[in-house]
């Protein structure tokens, strides 16, 4: 293997630990944005942008993962096929998450409501990211797979 082959193979791992970082990020920001929120209807009207950025993110990072990276860690490692499925269930619970937050975005839900629905998301997420660090970073240092990482990893 070449150096250069070996590079892109550890780049998956370093890939989604830089994409779960973006996201906590984008996530933070849009927690700052309601704790801002001062005036009424000021942190939906915030929400609106940083809500669509940071759900469509998380969204797009959730579905490449379930599009490409996990069909082909199941083919390297059939053993952790019930790991991907425990991974992708969480992708679920996320989006129902989401849906939750943006519906009350949608209705200028309040500061107080809005940071419970963000607080519920970011203990879910990191939960979620930890969880698939431990389980998939030695993994995706060694997966070969020949796609684009905003493909696989969403558009961050």
């Amino acid at each position: 293997m070449t150096e250069g082959e070996q590079t892109r193979l550890i780049a998956w791992s370093t890939e989604l630990r830089t994409v779960h970082e973006r996201l906590r990020t984008a996530l933070r920001v849009t927690m700052e944005a309601v704790a801002d929120g001062q005036e009424p209807g000021r942190a939906s009207r915030d929400l609106l942008l940083f809500c669509h950025g940071f759900c469509a993110a998380l969204t797009g990072h959730h579905e490449g993962e379930d599009r490409d990276l996990f069909p082909a860690i199941a083919v390297a490692h059939p053993e952790l096929r019930d790991t991907l499925r425990s991974l992708q269930q969480d992708h679920s619970m996320i989006n129902h998450l989401l849906a939750g937050l943006q519906a009350a975005v949608d209705r200028s839900a309040g500061p107080a409501e809005l940071t419970g629905h963000l607080e519920g998301i970011a203990a879910t997420m990191e939960s979620h990211f930890r969880y698939e660090e431990r389980q998939l970073l030695t993994v995706l240092e060694t997966l070969e797979l020949a796609a684009d990482p905003g493909d696989v990893l969403g558009p961050l």
